[in-house]
């Protein structure tokens, strides 16, 4: 389908690509990972033709139709519907020709082709994408310019799949959905029936919805089989080779030289010492896998913990004007040490939960109590955007740290990645990336007891998520995440609470629950009456199981997930009483670290006890 070979691609001398091959066959869906920066988009403008390369060939199969989601969203008078429909311009064109051809014989030649192309269930099928991409048939028959940018790309991609090209070109595209919307996604394209190229930095969507990872790094392209985990395993498989292959040269080489060093002044072994010096010759380094190191994100934890709870909503409605409650009879409470996910479609009223909770939206009914100490700090895309383009990193930070010193500001931007190289940069010529990494020390830097972050992954790669997950997991404060990013709300979060029907409530279950749930409802139901309501009964049956099952599983992951924090708070302890030097620096301070220590490590060994017990109780139940 797709034959990239010997690419070779430079952006103002600095090259991207040298030599890169890869080769993408008819029904593959291929996930493209690597670092920001490294050239994953300019790939795609190659692919499209955008921008040529300068050696190289990059060639699609004859004939074959490119899909991509344009930049220029639909933005007119034309409904959501029509828009979608408009995509497939074979049958647009053809029902355009029917209305006026006077030929018999075109006329059948023309319904023959719609029937072969399917134009007569065209809007069932436009309907079914629209609404796994979370439009309801209202929303689907209203304008698009009555929606935002981000619903409006959603319209982009509805179009672009219901088009069905031989070969899907898609960048990020998660990043503009929810949850739901995601899972969707993940599924459509799972079963998709042409080729897909996709760049993502989701892991569950590319663990789920792709067959192969094609993976730049070096300037080369690698592909491999399976999905994002799989592909991690063989990366470290292959980095585990190389190091030993090296370490075996070397090995090679020390004796060699040392052979060569002693004997060759010796006429007796001058000719095996000749011999061993064009084995040296020969002898070229073990190219190496080794990963360039990831830049920290170090979210500074409260000074002080503030007694709970900080934030508390009792029977409170929200909204925006009077009488028309977007959200009602809120009864939620947030602890200093809670993490929670936030799950919901996008215009559920999750922002508006999150504007009440910062104190941004006042009630219309009922009481907010926040903790009168509390500093929030909170993240979202907007306030990516909100950020002065012609102002420097360095500039950002000034304006918060007005009496420190210039090595003071310079260390704060360092602990977020973004040291000299980037610290004199505009913020408008910042990466994606690098804007976040700059987000986050702007609304990290009172140490705040609460962070609301709104998609706070969107612009970081894989290697940066991870270390964003990390950050979190270090962090002592109480977290609200917003995310379409599952990997992330399960390795971070302990409570979900569930946006639906004008409400918030807690979600009794995991993310793969939800996930389930959400394919559930995006199934289409069959007309036979019967076998649909055995279905619906054995769904019942299912999910008063998983009820019933719900709180001895949540018992067990918030018991795991206490000990993976307690374990990684015990590694922090340890770096930093690795070096000895705290111990004559401030001893009274490192006795306090000591003590800190054997009460951690007492608290894990409880947490495993109690866990031992509810695995024990929930694997009873579950048989």
């Amino acid at each position: 389908m797709l034959h990239i070979n010997d690419l070779t691609y430079r952006i103002e001398g600095r090259p991207l690509f040298e030599k890169a091959t890869l080769a993408i066959s008819q029904g593959m869906k291929m996930g493209f990972v690597g670092r920001n920066g490294t050239g994953k988009s300019t790939l795609f403008r190659l692919i499209k033709g955008d921008i040529s390369p300068d050696d190289g060939s990059i060639n699609l199969r004859k004939g074959a139709r490119l899909g991509v989601v344009d930049q220029e969203v639909p933005s007119g008078p034309q409904s959501l519907m029509a828009t979608v429909l408009a995509a497939d311009k074979e049958r647009t064109a053809l029902l355009r020709e029917a209305e006026t051809a006077a030929d018999p014989i075109r006329i059948a030649n023309i319904h023959t082709r719609l029937s072969d192309i399917r134009a007569y269930s065209a809007e069932a099928r436009a309907g079914a994408i629209l609404s796994g991409l979370g439009f309801t048939a209202e929303e689907q028959q209203l304008p698009c310019s009555e929606f935002s940018g981000g619903w409006r790309m959603r319209v982009a991609l509805g179009a672009m799949l219901f088009a069905q090209p031989d070969l899907l070109l898609l960048d990020e595209p998660t990043n503009y959905l929810d949850v739901e919307g995601a899972v969707w996604l993940e599924a459509h394209i799972k079963n998709y029936p042409g080729t897909a190229f996709i760049i993502s930095h989701d892991r569950d969507f590319l663990n789920r919805a792709v067959t192969h990872i094609a993976h730049l790094r070096s300037r080369k392209l690698f592909a491999y089989s399976g999905g994002y985990d799989n592909f991690q395993k063989q990366m470290r498989e292959q980095q585990r080779l190389s190091m030993a292959l090296r370490n075996k040269q070397e090995d090679e080489r020390r004796k060699l030289e040392a052979f060569v060093t002693c004997f060759k002044a010796k006429a007796s072994k001058a000719k095996q010492a000749q011999s061993r010096v064009k084995r040296l010759e020969k002898l070229k380094p073990i190219a190496t896998i080794i990963d360039d190191p990831i830049p920290p994100i170090d979210l500074p934890s409260p000074e002080r913990s503030l007694s709970p709870p900080i934030v508390r909503f009792d029977d409170v409605a929200l909204g925006y004007e009077p009488g028309k409650a977007v959200l009602k009879r809120l009864n939620q409470r947030i602890d200093p040490d809670d993490r929670i996910g936030l799950l919901g479609k996008n215009g559920q009223g999750k922002s508006t939960f999150a504007k009440a909770i910062m104190g941004l939206l006042a009630a219309q009914e009922g009481f907010i109590k926040r903790h009168k100490k509390m500093k929030i700090g909170y993240f979202a895309q907007h306030e990516i955007d909100a950020l002065n383009p012609a102002h420097s990193a360095y500039e950002h930070v000034i304006e918060l740290m007005p009496d420190a010193t210039e090595a003071q500001r310079r260390a704060r931007l360092a602990r977020f990645g973004l040291g000299a190289g980037k610290a004199e940069t505009k913020a408008g010529d910042l990466s994606g990336g690098e804007k976040a990494r700059l987000l986050f020390s702007l609304v990290s830097f009172n140490a705040p007891h609460l962070l609301v972050l709104d998609e706070p992954a969107n612009h970081l790669d894989m290697d940066s998520r991870a270390e964003l997950v990390n950050a979190l997991n270090s962090y002592d404060g109480a977290i609200l995440v917003i995310s379409h990013d599952r990997n992330l709300l399960e390795s971070v979060v302990d409570r979900l609470w569930l946006v639906d029907g004008r409400t918030v409530s807690n979600f009794e279950g995991s993310l793969e629950d939800y996930r389930q749930l959400q394919i559930e409802k995006s199934r289409v139901p069959k007309k036979s009456g019967q076998t649909e309501n055995v279905k619906i009964a054995q769904r019942k049956e299912s999910a008063a199981e998983r009820e019933r099952l719900a709180p001895l599983k949540k018992r067990c992951e918030e018991l795991e997930a206490k000990i993976e924090t307690a374990r990684q708070k015990l590694a922090k302890i340890d770096r930093t009483l690795g070096d000895g030097e705290i111990f004559t620096s401030d001893p009274r301070k490192a006795q306090i670290i000591l003590d800190m220590r054997r009460e951690l490590e007492d608290r894990v060994e409880q947490l495993e006890e109690d866990w031992l017990v509810a695995i024990d109780a929930y694997e009873t139940a579950k048989s």
